[in-house]
């Protein structure tokens, strides 16, 4: 285990008794319909947004792009305070509770602020605080629910339903567009109804608040930043950093594919939709295969999928489309399947439940930010050197991070818990 590490000793594991060792216990799979409902809202609005506001209202591609990019840093940010909240008394649900709300509200914003920009930046702000604040509390409810050689699994579930509302998003709002002969106010309105509904399932079917036994390490000052004391997390912290410094973005992965295939624009919307099916079909898998053999391979051999992304963009063109689109999906689905939740499901045990979900939202902040960097200098390479230079600097950055990724993260074994908190799941209870 890599808690080794640590100099501590861990906890034992705990009994299988009755409901408690289920594989997928029923608060994942609550979640997993409240993000399966709010993702379907948000990806209605994430579909049409640049449509509306760069077609629609007239701003430009800058202006768009930099307000995406200041409010998607803002959230990395609001993850930490999130985090530290719901530790505060176990107030997982309450805090992720309040992120949902946010983000449903935030439709109505769009639909109140017609060609305001400041109206439209408030809207854009409230909707990524929200995720942002929701995030790490619902995370810290699936480590906390699940036991711990089944995380790998529950993660997969969760995400492979979460997928699922990215995959029927646009789908739904396109439909509703060309029903509406393209009333986007008829979207926002669906997508806030919709958003209230994932609101109303965490409310009746994800279990209340679970406060974590005290620990010697539980000031409420220590709980967020605290985790830096583990050399295992911050191990792992390195690792997730140094490879989300080397992954450039799925944005500039469809631009590419968009660049070598001539595809029309009306198209360009769809490509992301291939990705998330190759996802939502592998995440299960996947978790499983962490679970029995261990969450660090299937981490890094994730990135080595991105690195055949980057390696097949760069194969010469003229041959039959699929020969390029069908690799490229493919690799990006398996990447994601392999990394998102396994990379949650490694840390969690790592961490105290009274602070797992700050030490997740620190994690996933510093990937987050670590990745906006990689963004922003493929951007900048792509602009002086052209996209095959700058694809090259990607294989290379991705391969020295793919190093110092195996030298830095900690060999595990999946299933055993983390000393300091607690290794069986918070117990369920049954809500009406």
């Amino acid at each position: 285990m890599y808690l080794a590490t640590t100099g501590r000793r861990d906890a034992p594991a705990p009994p299988r008794t009755g409901g408690a060792g289920r594989r997928v216990p029923g608060t994942v799979l609550a979640l997993g319909t409240v993000s399966l409902v709010t993702d379907i809202s948000s990806e209605m609005v994430t579909a049409v947004l640049p449509l509306y506001l760069v077609l629609g209202l007239g701003l430009s591609p800058l202006q768009f792009g930099f307000l995406d990019g200041l409010f998607n840093g803002a959230a990395s940010v609001v993850r930490l305070l999130g985090g530290h909240a719901a530790d505060r008394g176990g107030r997982h649900k309450r805090v992720a509770g309040i992120g949902y709300v946010l983000s449903a509200c935030s439709r109505l914003g769009l639909l109140l602020a017609g060609g305001a920009t400041a109206g439209i930046a408030t809207a854009l702000a409230t909707d990524r605080v929200g995720k942002g604040i929701r995030t790490a509390p619902r995370d810290a409810l699936i480590t906390l629910s699940s036991r711990p050689e089944a995380l790998g699994r529950s993660f997969g579930v969760h995400r492979a339903m979460d997928t699922t509302g990215a995959l029927l998003g646009p789908l739904a709002a396109f439909a509703l567009l060309w029903a509406t002969a393209d009333a986007y106010d008829a979207v926002f309105v669906v997508s806030f109804c919709v958003g209230l509904l994932g609101v109303l399932i965490l409310v009746l079917y994800v279990p209340g608040d679970h406060p974590a036994p005290p620990t010697k390490s539980t000031p409420r000052t220590r709980k967020t930043f605290g985790a830096l004391r583990d050399p295992a997390f911050r191990r792992i912290l390195g690792a997730a950093a140094l490879l989300g410094a080397a992954t450039v973005g799925d944005a500039f992965v469809y631009l590419l594919l968009q660049r070598c295939l001539g595809l029309s624009v009306g198209w360009f919307p769809l490509l992301p939709l291939g990705a998330a099916a190759c996802y939502l079909l592998l995440a299960v898998p996947a978790g499983r295969i962490a679970d029995r053999f261990g969450r660090r391979l299937p981490f890094l051999y994730g990135h080595v999928a991105l690195l055949g992304v980057y390696a097949t963009l760069l194969a010469p063109t003229g041959g039959p489309a699929p020969l390029l689109l069908v690799p490229v999906l493919v690799l990006l689905g398996v990447f994601y399947a392999t990394t998102d939740g396994v990379l949650m499901a490694l840390a969690g045990p790592v961490l105290p439940a009274d602070g797992r979900a700050g030490g997740l939202a620190l994690l996933q902040t510093g990937q987050a930010l670590a990745r906006m960097l990689a963004a922003a200098g493929f951007g900048a390479a792509w602009t002086v050197w052209g996209p095959r230079p700058a694809l090259w600097a990607a294989i290379s950055a991705l391969l020295a991070a793919l190093a110092g990724g195996w030298a830095l993260l900690p060999r595990d074994q999946s299933g055993t818990p983390a000393s300091g908190g607690p290794g069986a799941p918070i117990p369920e209870r049954r809500t009406a």
